[in-house]
C-alpha cells in the first residue's frame, strides 16, 4: 500500500482528530465502539477490561515523550482508581536524560517502581527482576502483540517487556520529481529502486534520486534498511553476525547506489535529520523516513507533494526497522501481582491504549491498535508495515559497540571503501571483545 498528499490537505485533520482525543481524555461519556466508558458498566452488565478487586500501592515510573506525557498519564491513573478503589497508582515522570539514572539508584538500593516505561528491558530480566508478561496481563492482552514487537521484547522465548509504542521507517517520495522523470509509481525492488533514482537524478538541476543518510546520526538505520531487505541481520542476543553474504550483497548495492551518482554527495558525511530537510525542499526524490516525517512536512513544507509506500528490498517482500519502548513489571516483594495486572489489562484496553499512543504521536505495538487507527490516513503506511518490522539486537551486550562501529566505518564505502572489508572490520569490532 501507499499514500500520497497534496499540500496541506490532511493537516486540518490530523491536527483535529491529535486534539480530539487529547482533550476528550478518558472520561468521554460515548464511545463509538459500543464500549462501555472507563469505571461503567458495559450495557450487558459486564466489567470493562480492568476491573476487580485488585488492592494495593504501586509505583509507576515513565519517562516524558512530550509536555502532555504527565497529563496523559494522570487521566489513565485517574480513570483507574475510580474503577479500582483499592489500588492507589504513584506516578513519577522524568526526563530521557534522567530516567537511565533514576532507576539505575533505584533497583540498586532495593527500591524499584511496580512498572517501569523504558527502552531496553533485557538486563532487569536476566537479573530475574522482572516479571514474565505472562504473570501480568490477561491472555487476551498477551496474544493483542504484535507478533514481531512481541519476540523482540522476549528473552529465551519468555516475554519480559510489553510493546509500549513503536516507530517503524517507510519510503518517502517526492510525486511531482516522479511525474516529470516519469516514474509511474514507488519501487518495490531493488531494481526498480535503482531505475527510478537514475530517471530523477537525470533531471538536473541540483536534485538526487535517493537520500542515503550514512553520517554518524543514524548510519546504523539507513544500512539496516538495506541489510534487513536482503534477508540479512546483525545477529541475535547470543551472536553478532555483521559480514554475512547477504549484509555484504546488501552493502555492495548501496554502494553501486553511490558510485554511480543516484545518491547526494558523499554519503558518510550526511546525517538523518539534515538530508531530510533537503527532502522536504523538493530535491530529492526518495528517502526513508519515520511517522513524525509527516507532521514535519504539514507544518514546514504544506505545498510539498509526495507519498509514503513500503521500502524497496531485494526482492520486494515487505519488510521495515521497527523500535520499540516497553513496559515492564518488577517482582519486588511480590505482594503487588494483581495490582499490576488489573492497571496493565487496563492499560492495554484498546480505548486506553490507542488514544494514549495517538495523542504522543506514536504507532501501536497492538493489533487492536492498529484497527483501531487503520482508517488515520497519514500512518497506514507504517501500520501496514509494523507486521514485518526487523529490529537491532539490542539485548546481546555487543551491539552498543557494533552500533558505534557501523555509524563511524560504514560512510567509507562512499570513498572506495570495499563493503566486504568494511563488515569485517566491523564484525572484528564484536569479536576483540566489548
Amino acid at each position: 500500500m501507499n499514500s500520497t498528499r497534496r499540500g496541506s490537505q490532511l493537516v486540518a485533520a490530523m491536527t483535529g482528530f491529535a486534539f480530539a482525543l487529547t482533550a476528550c481524555g478518558f472520561n468521554s461519556s460515548s464511545d463509538s465502539s459500543g464500549e462501555a466508558p472507563a469505571g461503567e458498566e458495559s450495557s450487558d452488565g459486564t466489567e470493562p477490561a480492568g476491573g476487580g478487586g485488585a488492592s494495593g500501592d504501586l509505583s509507576l515510573l515513565v519517562p516524558a515523550y512530550s509536555d502532555q506525557t504527565k497529563g496523559l498519564w494522570e487521566g489513565i491513573i485517574s480513570d483507574f482508581e475510580k474503577q479500582n478503589g483499592d489500588v492507589n497508582v504513584e506516578l513519577q515522570v522524568e526526563s530521557w536524560d534522567n530516567i537511565n539514572q533514576v532507576i539505575q539508584t533505584k533497583v540498586q538500593s532495593g527500591d524499584a517502581p511496580d512498572i517501569l516505561n523504558i527502552d531496553a528491558y533485557a538486563s532487569y530480566a536476566t537479573d530475574d527482576l522482572l516479571y514474565p508478561v505472562e504473570e501480568v496481563v490477561s491472555p487476551e492482552v498477551l496474544e493483542d502483540f504484535q507478533p514481531s514487537f512481541a519476540e523482540n521484547a522476549s528473552l529465551d522465548g519468555t516475554m519480559y517487556g510489553m510493546p509500549l509504542i513503536a516507530s517503524a521507517r517507510s519510503l518517502f517520495y517526492n510525486t511531482d520529481l516522479f511525474e516529470q522523470a516519469g516514474v509511474a509509481e514507488p519501487p518495490k525492488t531493488w531494481d526498480e529502486l535503482y531505475d527510478a533514482a537514475d530517471k530523477i537524478t537525470a533531471l538536473g538541476g541540483g536534485v538526487v534520486g535517493y537520500g542515503m543518510p550514512l553520517g554518524s546520526e543514524e548510519a546504523q538505520a539507513e544500512t539496516s534498511i538495506f541489510v534487513f531487505g536482503n534477508g540479512g541481520s546483525w545477529g541475535d542476543a547470543e551472536e553478532i553476525t555483521v559480514d554475512t553474504e547477504e549484509n555484504v550483497e546488501a552493502v555492495t548495492f548501496m554502494k553501486k547506489m553511490i558510485d554511480d551518482g543516484l545518491t547526494e554527495e558523499d554519503p558518510g558525511s550526511q546525517d538523518r535529520t539534515p538530508l531530510l530537510n533537503v527532502f522536504k525542499q523538493g530535491k530529492i526524490g526518495m528517502m526513508v523516513g519515520l511517522p513524525p516525517t509527516v507532521t514535519e512536512i504539514e507544518a514546514e513544507f504544506p505545498e510539498l507533494n509526495y507519498g509514503t509506500a513500503a521500502i524497496p528490498t531485494a526482492d520486494g517482500s515487505p519488510v521495515t526497522l521497527g523500535v520499540a519502548d516497553h513496559l515492564m513489571a518488577f517482582k519486588n516483594d511480590g505482594d503487588n501481582q494483581e495490582a499490576i495486572t488489573a492497571f496493565m489489562d487496563f492499560f492495554f484496553s484498546p480505548e486506553v491504549y490507542t488514544t494514549f499512543v495517538d495523542a504522543e504521536g506514536f504507532l501501536p505495538t497492538t493489533q487492536s491498535g492498529s484497527d483501531a487507527l487503520a482508517d488515520k490516513e497519514s500512518i497506514q503506511t507504517f501500520l501496514e508495515l509494523l507486521p514485518s518490522a526487523q529490529f537491532y539486537p539490542s539485548t546481546n551486550p555487543a551491539w552498543p559497540t557494533i552500533q558505534g562501529a557501523i555509524q563511524q566505518q560504514i560512510g567509507t564505502i562512499g570513498q572506495g571503501a570495499d563493503p566486504a572489508k568494511v563488515l569485517t572490520e566491523i564484525q572484528a569490532t564484536a569479536e576483540g571483545g566489548f
